[in-house]
């Protein structure tokens, strides 16, 4: 996170009613392409994770709790990035770049929630495939429907105070005269770096929630995912071995894109945050990451892609 302590004493500081998010402005000749390639990202993960949503509600072999986290999931993603890729074609195809100091607000919040939500629900997820693998017999009585809407439920709603007052406090700070951000949503370090004065301290809080929220989180994942490693080289047939692995192989793969992008973009060391490196990173995480996860349980999962085919051949019979 830059530091913005260098700035001038004697600069004015200003109650700024809007902001200017740069974005891609750089690359001007390539406005109408990136239009399109986001444009069809976005149309990708509304589908992809729509028909997720779908399959896991309709087809009675999905109806357990590994499918309902996944269902969350999906609409979690839709939300996730339908707070920025919808502003972002909009100031592809438009001049004015402009986005009020409360809507930046609002972004930035909705952001970060459903960034956290999205860690909270993939550690669920961790859980019942720990609890399947290592305590199958024991797995219908500990993950029943209650447990999993109460673990829904926290993982929605866990982390709505704090970001409250967290965004609250980022907005409330003093802002410089200068009111473009280097980037094309309204995320902490860009937004951090329009501040006037030391901004250790809530660099300081950013790394702990980032810590709560992110590195424990994903830590409780690799614990888990241990003890099922553990667990499945122990199973006597190779069958079962490979069943337990399949189970678990998307959802590894996904947990590894998320948290080790959001790990890098938040926890790396302040004298390698760059712009560029900024929108590079944020692009992977809010934009390509999303993408993948759909294609990654639909083609690595045998159940959703049997789902899926039935789903498919339903609707062209009809």
């Amino acid at each position: 996170m830059e530091s913005t302590g260098n700035n001038p004493p004697g600069q004015n500081q200003t109650s700024l009613v809007e902001f200017i998010l740069l974005g891609f402005s750089d690359v001007h000749d390539f406005q109408g392409f990136l239009f399109g390639v986001f444009l069809i990202i976005y149309i990708i993960i509304l589908l992809g994770n729509s028909l997720i949503i779908i399959i896991t509600k309709a087809d009675p072999s999905l109806q357990t709790p590994m499918y309902f986290f996944l269902g969350n999931f999906s609409f979690s993603e839709i939300c996730y990035v339908s707070v920025v890729i919808p502003r972002l074609l909009r100031d592809l195809c438009r001049q004015d770049r402009s986005i009020s100091f409360m809507a930046c607000a609002t972004q930035m919040y909705f952001f970060l929630i459903l960034g956290v939500t999205e860690c909270f629900i993939l550690t669920a997820m961790a859980y019942d495939r720990y609890v399947a693998i290592c305590n199958p017999l024991l797995y219908p009585l500990i993950m029943n429907s209650r447990l999993c809407l109460q673990l829904a439920l926290g993982c929605w709603t866990s982390g709505v105070p704090v970001h409250i007052g967290f965004t609250y406090w980022i907005f409330s700070l003093p802002f410089c005269g200068h009111k473009q951000l280097n980037h094309f949503f309204c995320d902490i370090p860009p937004v951090l770096a329009l501040v006037c004065g030391n901004t250790f301290m809530i660099e300081m809080v950013i790394y702990v929630i980032a810590l709560i929220v992110v590195t424990i989180p994903f830590m409780l994942i690799l614990g888990s995912y241990l003890k099922i490693i553990l667990t499945i080289v122990k199973l006597p047939s190779a069958s079962g071995r490979a069943k337990a692995f399949s189970t678990c192989s998307s959802h590894l793969m996904v947990v590894a894109l998320f948290f080790g992008s959001g790990i890098v973009t938040y926890l790396r060391p302040k004298s390698s945050h760059s712009p560029r490196t900024d929108k590079f990173l944020s692009l992977f995480y809010t934009i390509v990451t999303p993408m993948f996860n759909p294609m990654i349980y639909c083609l690595r999962n045998k159940d959703v892609m049997l789902a899926l085919k039935k789903f498919l051949l339903k609707w062209i019979v009809l």
